[in-house]
């Protein structure tokens, strides 16, 4: 990918041009100082209409929240969708579009009151209808990927105009964390009924910035929406995000001026822009995990590959990785060793399974066990530069037990799809994380939830991971997360790798930038 043709940006208007007309006008020709006059105001115009571009690491998938799945895409829906919540720095529920909520004696009852003069983009009112149609949509629109979220909501009632009630089976200790993401965010009713098919393709939200136009692996263009309720806080007329799977030329592009910012900067390269002066670079643990995800009963591609069918063979995937390696190798230490969804710093780490330490012996001894000496899959993974560097360091020391692993590069919206519909064997799958632990979990093993790649499930699995959403006490839904772990991880559908960084570089004019490690950034603020 060639690098874009550079833009011009006229900054300031010279008080000169304006001192120069006036004096015209005092003295010789009024049409001569008129088309002066005429020539600053453009100057100023474009002075003032300013794009931000900010380079992807992939092209995002459906722009539907109710649909997508992919982390670029959350990224764009930043500027384009509001949320009923969002989290601040420290992981704290925060105001959005509910300006207050209040729980019921029996923390069934969710009540919301709404924020008041909101629109979406095309003009209709925001409002409790509007809030009591997206969770309904959200819920039972084919194909949704946020039904699992919002399983225990059984209804939503509207109250008045700005006021809704949440309806639960049981109390939802996750619920205003899942609120804070796409469950949370508003489209437009009126254009999600009219466009029910492919609202993702020309999306309606009540974000700062309205969709204009996408292009598939090339661009996405938002534009100022005039009538946003918190419009002080937007200093850019105009958004657009560039996918740019190779992190060299999106790092090339950031440094000729075509982009002003670039998320997921290749770890290698981040001492070398901490030196450049025109840049500034940020850093953040994510909520995430970077892991192996193995078929193991999501199609028939589980039983025709040991991998996928012996817990044994799993187990020998996992002790011939050296994590601390993989981490200093792959991601030039920019990263936390990890073996579960959770980072060990969380509150909700389960520190009765501890990260295993590397033994190929012991992986030669199951693998033989289990009568697969040298055991052969596929390795699914995203064209990302990143994910091209763990693949390979997977690959050299799992050999080192007997294992044969074949890369598969594949696009990563494509990735997506072919393993929603089991078409893999393994795949490294790299989850940007939530707030609340029940968003690294509950869709993700819960029987047929559709965030569900391995095709996992078990009913005493399904039984603890609804007495964890149901638990608000921190200390007891700890002890119910162990559980879950001390099971899950024998399993191993899941191979946990590590938690990556946030690598962010930006044009040091642009300030305004706040660090949240869910790895999303909020426009609203941002200026040059």
């Amino acid at each position: 990918m060639s690098i874009l043709p550079r833009r011009l940006v006229v900054a300031t208007v010279s008080p000169f041009l304006v001192l120069r007309a006036a004096a015209i006008m005092a003295s010789t020709s009024v049409v001569a100082a008129a088309l002066l006059l005429f020539m600053v105001s453009l100057i100023s115009f474009s002075a003032g209409a300013q794009t931000l571009r900010i380079g992807l690491a992939e092209d995002p998938d459906v722009l539907d929240p109710t649909l997508a799945r992919s982390f670029v895409g959350r990224i764009v829906f930043a500027g384009l969708c509001d949320k009923l919540f969002d989290i601040d720095e420290k992981l704290g529920i925060v105001p959005q579009l509910a300006l207050s909520h209040q729980w019921s004696a029996d923390n069934k009852v969710l009540t919301l009151k709404l924020r008041p003069g909101v629109t979406f983009h095309d003009g209709e009112k925001f409002n409790a209808l509007a809030v009591k149609f997206n969770l309904e949509r959200h819920k039972n629109l084919s194909g949704s990927s946020r039904r699992g979220e919002l399983l225990p909501l059984t209804s939503v009632e509207v109250v008045d105009e700005m006021t809704v009630k949440l309806i639960l089976s049981a109390p939802f200790a996750p619920l205003l964390t899942v609120l804070t993401d796409r469950a949370g965010m508003m489209v437009s009713p009126k254009a999600a009924q009219a466009n029910p098919d492919s609202f993702g393709s020309k999306p309606v939200c009540s974000g700062p910035f309205k969709f204009a136009e996408r292009v598939a692996q090339d661009r996405i263009v938002l534009e100022r929406y005039a009538n946003y309720w918190d419009k002080s806080a937007i200093h850019f007329d105009k958004i657009i995000y560039q996918p740019i799977v190779d992190s060299t030329v999106r790092l090339a592009n950031l440094r000729a001026g075509q982009l002003d910012f670039i998320e997921r900067v290749a770890s290698n390269d981040i001492s070398g822009l901490r030196a450049e002066k025109k840049f500034n670079v940020a850093s953040i643990t994510e909520l995430g995990y970077q892991g192996i995800t193995i078929n193991t009963g999501k199609s028939d591609m589980a039983q025709k590959n040991p991998l996928g069918r012996d817990a044994r063979v799993r187990e020998a995937l996992e002790l011939s990785l050296d994590r601390a390696g993989i981490v200093q190798v792959a991601a030039d230490g920019e990263g936390e060793v990890g073996n579960q969804w959770v980072a060990p710093n969380s509150t909700y780490y389960a520190k009765n399974v501890p990260v295993p330490k590397r033994d190929v012996a012991r992986a030669k001894a199951l693998l033989k066990e289990a009568g697969v000496p040298n055991p052969s899959f596929t390795l699914m993974t995203p064209t990302t530069s990143d994910g091209q560097k763990v693949a390979q360091v997977v690959q050299a020391m799992a050999k080192e037990a007997g294992f044969d692993i074949k890369i598969q590069s594949t696009e990563f919206a494509t990735s997506l799809n072919l393993a929603d519909k089991g078409q893999f064997e393994a795949y490294l799958l790299n989850w940007s994380g939530r707030a609340d632990p029940d968003g690294n979990l509950f869709s993700f093993y819960a029987c047929k939830q559709p965030l569900n790649y391995p095709g996992y499930c078990k009913p005493e699995i399904d039984a603890l991971l609804n007495k964890s959403r149901s638990t608000l006490d921190v200390v007891q839904r700890r002890k119910i997360i162990e559980q879950i772990a001390a099971e899950v991880l024998k399993d191993r559908p899941i191979v946990y790798v590590y938690h990556r960084h946030w690598l962010w570089a930006y044009n040091k004019k642009l300030t305004g930038l706040r660090t949240i490690p869910d790895g999303l950034i909020r426009v609203q603020g941002l200026k040059m």
